[in-house]
Formats: structure tokens, C-alpha cells, sequence
């Protein structure tokens, strides 16, 4: 029986982008339980454990951003854009996958993926200006443009998954009398969990996170449609920073996100283990 060798390079190069990870981590950790009288101009302060704990800069944070509405505002759009990306850009990569030997099915994949060369920058006046005129510039014009920018990304990813799905399943639920949104929907779309769970995460992150999009899509909808990226703004002024208490703020909102990823990794897990993932 030969003994395991253990690959030293790979083991320090793992251990050392761990450490890189870890740090930014910690900071954000230490640097929201600090008092802003700990912080100081020293690189070294940045990274000294507080003398004492100070979980009332959450309470803070929670209070100053009015956590739980804007909270619930981000809650809502991402929901809704994570259900309307994943459900749209799924049926749309299966026609495109079961069609790619079709002329306009192809072009039709080229110019989505092309879309993910286009610098939103480019895009951000003028869909601004469209969405003003259709008179949708609120969250339904926001999950809108999510499900925009998210397209090219989720139909490369399912496209490329739907690949390795036999087309002998769609051809044999046709012999057995089925049409194709049956086919979809019942054999299809449940085979593709772990590709939901990917897209699921991509897209959470991009809305959850995302300040410069609804700060130009729901600036004139007033408090009631503040994203929770948009409130944090509060704690940075012309003249400083409260880090304290931004950092608690963003520890706060990183909690929901999180938890999301560990319920979809399961899924995406499942997919690499069962062997769905090639």
C-alpha cells in the first residue's frame, strides 16, 4: 500500500490565498466591534483586537440605516430577480441548446454572450433616459435591468450545461406523448439544479450588492424605495468616514447573502457529486 504524497506546493499556494482571504475578513470583523477612538491613523490599528467589544455598533448601524425596511426593499428586488433571471434565461438556453444547429438559434446565442462585452457605463444614461420615458424607472424597471445585464452570463452557463443533458430524454418524452413545455418543466428544468443554484448566487450577489444601479433607477421614488447599499451611504460624508459603524453595517448585510450561498451550494455540490457537472 503506497503512502499519500503530499503536494507541498499546491498545499502552501492554498494556505497562502486562504491567509489573503482571511485578512479582509478579520478586518471587518475587528474594525465593527471597535470603538472609532481605537481606529487612528496607524496601519497597525487597523489590525489590533479591540480592548473591548463594542456590539452596540450594530445597534447603531441597525438604527442609522433603518436596517430592516431597506433591508426588505433589497430582499424584494433580489427575489424577484433572481426568480425572473433564473426562469427566463433557462427556457430561453434550452431552445437555443436543443436548436444550435439552427442558423437564428445560433446567432441568437452569439449576440446574447456578446452582451457581456458592452461596458454598463455605455448602457447607464441611456437606459436611464428609457426607463424615465416608459415610466418604469422604480423596482419593477430595476428587476428589469437586472434580468438585462444577467442574461448573457446565465444563458452561456445553462447553454454550456444543457450540452451535457442527452437529447435521447427529449426525444423519448416525445414518443411517450409529451410536448415540449412538459418536456421543459418536468424533465429539464429539475435536471438543472445545480445550474439554478450558480446562476441563483450570481445573480443574488449582483442585485444584494449593487449601489450604482438603483441609485440611478430609484432616485426619485423617495425613502420608501431605498436599497439597503443606497442607506449605507450615509456613513461616509465630504469630511470622513465612520468606519465603525459601516463595517457593522456591512457585516450585517453580508449575514442573508451568506446564508443563501450555503443553501445553493448544496445544490451545486449535489450536481458535481452525481456527476451532472462535466
Amino acid at each position: 500500500m503506497t503512502a499519500h504524497k503530499t503536494n507541498w506546493l499546491t498545499t502552501i499556494l492554498v494556505t497562502v490565498l486562504s491567509v489573503l482571504i482571511l485578512i479582509p475578513l478579520y478586518m471587518a470583523i475587528i474594525i465593527s466591534l471597535k470603538k472609532p477612538s481605537e481606529m487612528g491613523t496607524n496601519l497597525a490599528n487597523f489590525f489590533r483586537f479591540p480592548k473591548i467589544l463594542q456590539f452596540a455598533n450594530f445597534i447603531d448601524a441597525i438604527t442609522t440605516t433603518n436596517f430592516f425596511q431597506t433591508a426588505f426593499n433589497s430582499l424584494v428586488i433580489t427575489v424577484c430577480s433572481v426568480v425572473v433571471v433564473v426562469l427566463l434565461t433557462s427556457i430561453i438556453s434550452y431552445a437555443i441548446a436543443r436548436n444550435m444547429n439552427k442558423r437564428f438559434y445560433r446567432w441568437t446565442y452569439y449576440y446574447l454572450v456578446s452582451a457581456m462585452f458592452v461596458p454598463f457605463s455605455m448602457l447607464m444614461l441611456p437606459l436611464v433616459k428609457q426607463l424615465s420615458f416608459l415610466r418604469i424607472d422604480n423596482k419593477f424597471g430595476l428587476v428589469l435591468m437586472y434580468l438585462v445585464f444577467q442574461m448573457s452570463m446565465s444563458v452561456l452557463l445553462y447553454v454550456g450545461y444543457l450540452k451535457n443533458i442527452t437529447v435521447s430524454l427529449d426525444e423519448a418524452a416525445y414518443l411517450d406523448g409529451a410536448n415540449s413545455w412538459q418536456i421543459f418543466w418536468k424533465i429539464i428544468f429539475p435536471l438543472l439544479k445545480p445550474m439554478h443554484a450558480t446562476v441563483a448566487i450570481l445573480t443574488a450577489l449582483a442585485s444584494w450588492n449593487d449601489l450604482l444601479l438603483p441609485l440611478v433607477v430609484l432616485s426619485g421614488n423617495g425613502n420608501s424605495a431605498v436599497t439597503l447599499p443606497m442607506a449605507q451611504l450615509v456613513f461616509q460624508s465630504q469630511f470622513g468616514t465612520n468606519y465603525n459603524l459601516a463595517f457593522a453595517s456591512y457585516m450585517l448585510a453580508s449575514l442573508p447573502v451568506l446564508i443563501f450561498y450555503l443553501f445553493a451550494q448544496k445544490q451545486i455540490i449535489g450536481g458535481v457529486v452525481n456527476g451532472a457537472v462535466k
